[in-house]
């Protein structure tokens, strides 16, 4: 039982109440003690000053008369009085004798003694003086009225200590079978998802608690696991697709060189298809690598402030005569503050963006590497005057080995491997940035925007 989650939460709650419960009902019984106990000392003071004042007037038996009077009344039935001569001769009061552990004028005393009323001893409460003439007087209450409460309180406050011990108990088992519902719930959709069931999410119960929030950055965390498992599925099916005509290509190349007698120009040809093959292999594999190193953000810890302007201008001087050969003009223009990033991969992302544009940019266009910043952000996209992408094709060519239906029209991906503008997209998001593609009638407009870096970072 001790290991059970249940037990301990309910021993846990039931201490912690027992702790608090006690501690007011003790603070509860000790101020109204403290309260009773103050007001029966003020009225004592009040009477001891009153009955010296009757003294200073009256005399001596002015004052007997006086505690005569008090004596008599209704209201003073807990009273104490007692009035000696100077050597303990008893004068009026209804107390039997001078207590002899007493001196007059010590202070508050507390104890037993017998009233003349009475045939048992009866705690007393009560304060004494010495008069002008040697007389004594000493003036209490009777605490046995306040000792019979006392017990009564702390009869009261146990027995609400203990109303409270059970109740916390039953609240503790609801507390407990509230909280670990919550858990069983995240528990058994664990389990489904590790039977294989990727779609299943902790439910929420629209409470808003911690709980629900917890629930949905569980949910967030899956989705984005499934979507992960989803994509090397789809990387992997795709992967397995697309290399097999190129292996099977090489396959049967190299099985031909293999064939004797073959003549010394075939044999280069096939030798030079064979490289071609490998080399094409060995981009796409190249391509995956850095498409994964993006995605994990391996690349942070060498991100270092970009002027994306002069990576622009490089990035045209570069492709210049690449675009002069293709009779196309190829422009940078625009300014933006500089962006924390990476460089190199920003860089590859702009040449695939180069490449697809000038692959299928019409002869005589224009493509323009644009560098602006707005609402926080700085932008860096290529526009071109070529075909560009269907709307209803802009998010899936962003996947990996995403290409266009040849028969919607030639476009950059139509004749790749459909890694290009994966790449693209994952340099972006690994930046905290975005890619976005948008018509430039005629053309298409891919624009990568990431965060400035703000002041301090």
């Amino acid at each position: 039982m001790l290991r059970n989650a249940t037990t301990r939460l309910i021993a846990v709650h039931l201490l912690l109440v027992a702790l608090s419960t006690a501690g007011v009902l003790a603070f509860l019984y000790w101020s109204t003690n403290s309260l009773i106990e103050g007001e029966v000392r003020e009225v004592v003071n009040a009477e001891l000053t009153g009955l010296s004042e009757d003294y200073q007037r009256r005399g001596t038996l002015g004052l007997a008369r006086a505690i005569d009077r008090r004596l008599d009344s209704a209201q003073e039935r807990d009273a104490v009085y007692l009035l000696t001569d100077a050597y303990g001769g008893r004068i009026a009061g209804n107390l039997e004798a001078w207590p002899p552990t007493v001196a007059p004028g010590s202070g508050w005393v507390e104890l037993k003694l017998y009233r003349t009323d009475r045939k048992r001893a009866a705690p007393i409460a009560a304060a004494s003086i010495r008069l002008a003439g040697g007389e004594r007087l000493l003036v209490g209450r009777d605490a046995e009225a306040r000792t019979l409460f006392g017990q009564a309180l702390r009869d009261a406050l146990l027995q609400s200590l203990l109303a409270a011990l059970l109740l916390s108990l039953v609240t503790g088992w609801l507390l407990s079978r509230f909280v670990l519902s919550r858990i069983g719930d995240i528990a058994r959709t664990a389990g489904d998802i590790m039977s294989g069931d990727l779609g299943r999410r902790v439910p929420l119960r629209g409470s808003g608690d911690e709980f629900d929030r917890l629930s949905q950055t569980l949910n967030r965390m899956l989705g984005q696991i499934e979507g992960l498992v989803a994509n090397l599925r789809t990387t992997t099916d795709s992967l397995a697709h697309d290399l097999r005509s190129p292996l099977t290509r090489l396959r049967g190349q190299l099985a031909e060189l293999a064939e004797p007698g073959l003549a010394e120009e075939r044999r280069q040809a096939l030798a030079s298809r064979a490289v071609s093959e490998t080399e094409g292999l060995l981009r796409t594999f190249a391509s995956l690598i850095e498409i994964s190193r993006a995605e994990a953000g391996l690349a942070r810890a060498d991100f270092e402030a970009l002027d994306l302007a002069k990576l622009a201008s490089d990035a045209v001087e570069l492709y210049g005569p690449v675009a002069s050969d293709r009779d196309v003009t190829l422009v940078s223009r625009g300014q933006a503050p500089a962006i924390r990033g990476h460089s190199q991969l920003i860089a590859q992302a702009l040449s695939n963006l180069l490449e697809n544009a000038l692959r299928y940019a019409p002869t005589g266009s224009t493509v323009t590497v644009e560098v602006a910043s707005a609402e926080g952000e700085a932008s860096l996209a290529v526009i071109d005057q070529g075909p560009g992408i269907p709307v209803d094709q802009r998010e899936r060519v962003l996947e990996r080995f995403a290409t266009l239906d040849p028969s919607r029209g030639t476009h950059q991906e139509s004749q790749g491997t459909g890694l290009g503008l994966a790449l693209v997209a994952a340099v972006a998001k690994m930046h905290g940035g975005r890619i976005e593609l948008s018509d430039n009638a005629p053309g298409l407009v891919a624009r990568l925007r990431f965060p400035l870096e703000r002041p301090g970072e």
